[in-house]
């Protein structure tokens, strides 16, 4: 270890972290196991997915990657188990009732709206959309979320053929590969919401209570790297802002054809978008910045969000192949794809580290933000969540005439999470009882849309949660802003939507959501091993710092949550 990085690491070790944190077991080692880890991310990426495709793939590059490490085969990801919570939980060691994040778009109750001046007077509360929403460029979205790229293979993107965008993918990688690597630049500050103490936009990293690995490697002098899906995952670089030295993140929900296709809307689409985030990991493994321009040398900590084959398990069909699985529980034509791109781009990865001698330095971690529910295509329900709320203000109000609509807001995948605008213990039993008294007819995946051949019961909830309840389930202090008022446990195979054009979702409790894909492999890991136990993805965070022979414990949200490092022995 050279005297710069053992006098950094030294101050992570006492600056921040009191000396009853400190331990033996969180000391920085003097040798760590690995110089680099690189975290792979895959959307929808179930336990069982891998199994499956490595016991039928054992040469394929997931299986090498299996067999070099530990594979954790009862690993499970956060309740709620969204993109948002599922991410920040891998990087900080901490639960959403910790870290504060639940969903990519909530609401929070202390908050002002965006574009408040006022913030003596003004009402709180608003909506917390860390999503597309909150980029500078808006009718159209950009891939490049507003920076302005002059490139003709960007500009000309709303008026391609989806033919043409996929022809050109070599053009619009080379452009979006000149996005910033400070992508907090491309939020819009009119549409992020306001802080009543200082009257200034929260940011996204203002919004996490916990720092991350991005916050503690930076702060002991190593350089940290990211790719994901939005501007807004400038959240993964903690509370400082500055725990990510190059993050890239092109819009996936940008304008991608002239039909006003976004990235995931065709699963072509989606991986020529996933392959710009795989061009961008193999720049940063070859020592470059990840536009592949600028030499900074290899990061410490690294790696990317596939969306693939999440889009894969979502749609009901694309390019000609079926979405989903099978009946009994084998991946479908368009899934197998997506698994078959996610180990080409794995490969090559692998190759890559070959390449360049980085193989016996790295550490690869493989797993997943979120599963995606139901893998059975026959327990699909999709139940239209806008009616159940539209019916529930219409009762609440029958009852309390000229009060405002009882729910201020709402986000519904595969679970139900509610904001109420009356919070008193009437309202909150009130919705309660009335979501579990509530028949709802369901569309079925052999359905067209607007039949409705099944009906669930309890809105298609199998429990609800309200007030100090909602609370305990997520593991959050009692009236924490950030927690929904009413949390409903949707019943297997729910899915709520008006539509026919997804067969599954995530974001609930259910075992197709949160078991999850986990394996650690490479340098400082015990080969072809398989451990049985119950893990979770928080513990990939401190097992980062450990690689790195850095503090596990310098991470506010594994103290908090008493998060264990995985064991890789």
């Amino acid at each position: 270890m050279n005297r710069r990085r053992t006098l950094a690491v030294a101050a992570v070790l006492t600056a921040g972290v009191g000396a009853s944190a400190l331990s033996p077991a969180a000391t920085a080692h003097p040798r760590p196991p690995a110089r680099h880890v690189l975290l792979l991310s895959v959307d929808g990426l179930h336990r069982s997915d891998l199994a499956h495709y490595v016991a039928t793939h054992p040469r394929s590059a997931l299986g090498r990657l299996v067999g070099n490490g530990v594979d954790y085969g009862n690993a499970q990801t956060t309740f709620p188990s969204d993109s948002f919570p599922g991410m920040v939980a891998q990087v900080t060691g901490a639960n959403p009732g910790t870290s504060g994040v639940y969903y990519d778009d909530t609401y929070n109750r202390t908050l002002l709206p965006p574009g408040t001046r006022d913030c003596s007077t003004a009402k709180p509360g608003t909506e917390v959309s860390w999503t597309e929403a909150a980029d500078r460029s808006q009718n159209p979205i950009t891939l490049d979320a507003g920076q302005g790229i002059s490139s003709p293979a960007l500009t000309s993107l709303p008026t391609n053929t989806l033919a043409q965008t996929l022809a050109n993918a070599p053009a619009i990688t080379k452009a979006i590969l000149t996005m910033t690597p400070t992508p907090q630049s491309l939020l819009d500050p009119a549409a992020l919401p306001v802080s009543p103490k200082t009257c200034l936009p929260v940011y996204p990293h203002n919004y996490v209570r916990v720092n991350t690995v991005f916050d503690v490697a930076h702060a002991a002098g190593l350089r940290t790297a990211w790719s994901d899906k939005h501007a807004a995952y400038e959240i993964l670089s903690g509370p400082s802002g500055t725990g990510i030295d190059d993050l890239f993140t092109p819009e996936i929900n940008s304008v991608a054809d002239n039909a006003g296709d976004d990235w995931t809307t065709d699963n072509a689409l989606t991986q020529e978008y996933d392959s710009t985030k795989v061009a961008a990991v193999l720049n940063e493994i070859d020592g470059y910045d990840h536009s592949g321009r600028r030499h900074v040398g290899t990061p410490a900590i690294f790696g990317m969000n596939f969306q693939t084959l999440s889009t894969a398990q979502k749609l009901p069909t694309s390019d000609g192949l079926a979405g989903g699985y099978r009946s009994d529980g084998a991946p479908g034509p368009l899934v197998s794809r997506a698994l078959n791109y996610v180990d080409a781009q794995v490969g090559a990865i692998q190759a890559r580290l070959r390449r360049d001698g980085l193989t016996q330095s790295t550490t690869i971690i493989l797993s997943a933000k979120h599963g995606q529910s139901p893998i059975d295509p026959k327990a699909l329900r999709r139940v239209d969540d806008s009616a159940i709320i539209s019916a529930l203000d219409a009762a609440w109000a029958a009852h309390h005439p000229g009060t405002p609509s009882l729910v201020t807001f709402s986000v519904d995948d595969d679970a139900m999470l509610l904001w109420l605008a009356d919070r008193s213990p009437a309202a909150l039993s009130f919705v309660r009882s009335y979501l579990l008294s509530h028949s709802a007819p369901a569309n079925l995946i052999t359905d067209a849309k607007g039949m409705h051949s099944a009906t669930v019961t309890a809105s298609g909830l199998t429990g609800v949660r309200t007030g100090a309840a909602a609370d305990d389930l997520v593991g959050a202090r009692r009236g924490d802003p950030h927690v929904p008022d009413v949390i409903g446990l949707a019943q297997h195979g729910v899915v709520y939507t008006g539509g026919v054009k997804k067969i599954a979702e995530h974001g609930g409790n259910a075992a197709d959501d949160r078991d999850v894909a986990l394996v650690v492999s490479g340098a400082g890991v015990r080969h072809g091993a398989t451990d049985r136990a119950r893990v979770q993805t928080t513990q990939i965070a401190p097992t980062i710092l450990q690689l790195l022979g850095l503090a596990p414990k310098a991470l506010q949200g594994v103290r908090a949550d008493h998060t264990k490092v995985l064991p890789l022995a």
